[in-house]
């Protein structure tokens, strides 16, 4: 007998499939129809509130194509909460009006392919990091991605290709394989994968979620080359939505596009961080991995303006390089939200970072003179740092991203201190920042300490205009500024400029 994976569970999955009868619908009295919104939006409101139960989430989106019209996605701790969920619907006015045109039922899963120590008898073997990641897997938030793809599938077990004919080593090969060729779309793509096994007439239910619906297609195409795909894998049908906020309920059964806030605020309100999708890759047969990867062209187009900015700082004999060395790439998030939650949150993903090789420094900074923490994460490839900053703008109270601000944004990254100049550091900022306050096309400027480190701090200074910045790198008192930092730094500032 060949050696089957360990596995362990976690929430129960309810993808709840409606068509809607609209000929009943157009000759339903108004009485009848408002009355199916009010309590359709009640419905919808209090599940994705998860009011009904202690723990879980749920979503509704609107169907593209004949197969269904709405999506309901429910999350529980029990199968018997699933059934609770389901039923509530159907006694609801607006269940009157639908059908259920299918349905999927599956388990959120972790196995062996993941990690030997997880499932070990000695739990101080799995590390902090690990442990958070598979608990975001197996009680999984619904990411606020605005499109859904959702498909069944199986593994085969044909008389030539038959998956579970197969060693265990060879198929965790096969499983790391897709699980690296998944990540190349992290960011892009997030993904909540449960088993079916025993459950509906699949292995797994894939689902996935994008702000972009082709990175749909494309992980899905791109992956179907992967031996554990191409060979060994059968898929079932296809189902994409968009996902709307209860509130929007009306206009979507009045034809309207749906959800009706276009304006770049996001429909389903702030949440936490999210946990579908992950940054390991290889957790379970069906598994596509992944985070996110940033775009090349842009990439370029954001090394030339900073290596011409560089220049003319280089005319004024200012050094602008890359923090920490020229090989190396930092994202940068400010978030609002409380200090130890944050940097609680920022351990757990830093420990998971700490699995690849690629990966320097992530920190959390506390700014000096108001409320506002920066988290920075430094890689050594431009595309490590893309995926990282897809983990991390979900973390909680992130306002934005450095260099996605109004203007132009500069930043002095990494000012190492000599322990017994700190406070003279501290003090002359606070004379800069006095005589920034002053020039022309300056917008705000932070002193930012990372929380473990007093010494290491970075100074975080927005403007209206490239040519604005320029002039107060120009200026007297900037160079007596560089002049009086020889003594006091411990290293070399490096620069960073996003325009």
């Amino acid at each position: 007998m060949r050696e089957p994976p360990q596995t362990d569970e976690g929430w129960y999955a309810l993808h709840d499939f409606r068509r809607i009868d609209w000929a009943a619908w157009r000759d339903a009295p108004e009485r009848e129809r408002d009355r199916a919104v009010e309590e359709g939006v009640e419905y919808l409101d209090t599940h994705e509130a998860v009011a009904d139960v202690e723990d879980g989430a749920s979503a509704v989106f609107a169907m593209v194509g004949h197969k269904a019209d709405l999506l309901i996605v429910h999350l529980r701790p029990t199968l018997d909460a699933l059934s609770t969920a389901e039923r509530r619907f159907d006694r609801t006015a607006l269940g009157a009006f639908t059908e259920q045109s299918t349905s999927y039922v599956s388990v959120t899963e972790v196995s062996g392919y993941v990690s030997d120590a997880y499932f070990a008898e000695d739990e101080e073997e799995v590390d902090t990091g690990l442990k958070r990641y598979i608990e975001g897997k197996l009680e999984p938030s619904i990411p606020e991605d605005q499109y859904v793809s959702f498909y069944p599938m199986s593994r085969k077990r044909g008389e030539q290709d038959n998956w579970y004919d197969l060693p265990f080593e060879r198929r965790r090969e096969m499983m790391e394989e897709h699980g690296e060729h998944g990540r190349e779309f992290g960011g892009r793509v997030k993904q909540i994968v449960a088993s079916s096994v025993g459950l509906d007439d699949w292995e797994w239910g894939v689902t996935l979620f994008s702000e972009d619906p082709t990175d749909l297609k494309d992980i899905v195409y791109e992956m179907r080359y992967d031996e554990a795909s191409a060979r060994y894998s059968e898929f079932g049908p296809f189902y994409v939505g968009r996902r709307f906020p209860p509130s929007d309920l009306p206009a979507f059964l009045a034809g309207e596009s749906v959800p009706t806030d276009e304006e770049g605020e996001h429909p389903h309100g702030e949440g936490g961080a999210q946990h579908g999708g992950d940054a390991h890759g290889g957790d379970g047969d069906a598994h596509h991995g992944g985070e996110a990867h940033g775009d090349d062209a842009d990439d370029d187009a954001d090394a030339d303006a900073d290596d011409d900015i560089r220049g003319e700082l280089a005319d004024l004999n200012i050094y602008a390089g890359k923090p920490h060395g020229e090989d190396v790439y930092a994202t940068v998030l400010y978030s609002e939200a409380d200090a130890d939650d944050l940097f609680d949150e920022v351990d757990g993903l830093r420990s998971n970072f700490d699995h690849y090789d690629t990966h320097v420094k992530t920190a959390v900074y506390d700014a000096l003179e108001r409320d506002r923490r920066a988290v920075v994460s430094i890689w050594d490839t431009a595309s490590a740092a893309d995926t990282a900053a897809g983990f991390l703008a979900e973390l909680p109270g992130i306002v934005s991203r450095a260099g996605e601000e109004s203007g132009f944004g500069t930043m002095g990254m990494f000012y190492t201190v000599k322990p017994e100049h700190r406070e003279d550091f501290v003090e002359k900022f606070e004379t800069v920042g006095g005589l920034l306050g002053e020039m022309e096309g300056h917008g705000e400027t932070d002193l930012m300490i990372n929380r473990e480190d007093e010494n290491d701090m970075f100074i975080a200074s927005q403007w209206r205009s490239k040519e604005d910045a320029m002039n107060f790198f120009r200026s007297d008192e900037f160079s007596e500024t560089v002049s009086w930092g020889r003594d006091v730094l411990a290293d070399r500032p490096r620069h960073v400029f996003l325009a």
